[in-house]
């Protein structure tokens, strides 16, 4: 079927229309539900509020003592984001724009590392740690999600950079710049469409990475916001509408993270398609 006829486009955002409002319900009720009652709720979890009631909020942030849970995950996303883009940027930039001996074989093992299931390391990573006693460490998390991305981000970037011309270096060599001069003024701002989608993507995934924050993790004071929702889970189990405030407080982050990169994702995703 041709892509530009009528009647593709309407399969098309059909399917798309389909998917998305399959993907936004469960969010919109979870959202509405959060500022019921558990009365109101129990009668009907598919209604509106009569009233809004904000202090369920409040409650789920006291009861679940998310002000720790958040302040440990923002801090382990952000170090962890940070390094990962640092590292992966220098990477892609390297293998993209110089050529030498081992490019291939070392672009090769970025790839091998993304056919890799995760969790298969989950038991050798923690015998690594316990060994360097950093069990129970804000570096457990750190270090294993900044090595799980870095073969993504170079993947990505790496494409992006390889299609700018030779021209952007040489105008730079020619004004008396270095490679890291270079890099970071010329071709890293540049790269900013790409690097939107690699940073929205480790954000989500460190934000709500559970398993090795359970088996790294062990202290509370230590412990990440999916932890601290499962643990709020236990004790107020019978109590769904804090539960869904808990986890509308959990998605906050996420949608504002997204919504200021957007306009620069939507750039990225679409800057392949009107080259050439």
């Amino acid at each position: 079927m041709n892509k530009k006829t009528p009647l593709f486009k309407v399969m098309a955002y059909t399917f798309l229309s389909l998917f998305a409002i399959m993907n936004i319900i469960p969010i919109f009720w979870m959202i509405v539900n959060s500022f019921k009652e558990e009365q109101e709720y129990a009668a009907n979890p598919f209604s509106f509020p009569t009233t809004l009631h904000f202090s369920n909020y409040t409650k789920a942030w006291e009861i679940a003592n998310m002000n720790i849970y958040f302040l440990n995950s923002l801090l382990i996303t952000f170090v962890s984001l940070i390094v990962t883009v640092l590292l992966g940027s220098l990477a892609a930039y390297f293998l993209a724009r110089f050529t030498f001996k081992l490019r291939g074989f070392t672009y090769a093992l970025f790839l091998l590392g993304m056919l890799v299931p995760i969790h298969a390391t989950l038991i050798p990573i923690f015998l690594i740690m316990q060994k360097l006693s950093l069990i129970d460490t804000y570096f457990s998390l750190i270090l294993p999600y900044t090595a799980f991305h870095l073969s993504l981000t170079v993947f990505i970037l790496e494409g992006f950079m390889r299609g700018f011309p030779k021209d952007l270096e040489e105008s730079g060599i020619m004004d008396g710049a270095g490679v890291f001069r270079i890099f970071w003024s010329i071709i890293l701002p540049i790269t900013r469409p790409a690097m939107a989608t690699v940073v929205i993507l480790n954000f989500i995934y460190n934000w709500n990475e559970y398993l090795f924050a359970l088996v790294l993790i062990t202290s509370n004071s230590l412990k990440t916001l999916p932890l601290g929702l499962a643990n709020f889970v236990g004790v107020e189990t019978a109590s769904y509408t804090l539960q869904m405030s808990a986890l509308t407080i959990a998605l906050v982050p996420i949608l504002i993270f997204y919504l200021l990169l957007q306009k620069q994702l939507v750039t990225g995703m679409t800057a392949g398609a009107v080259k050439g």
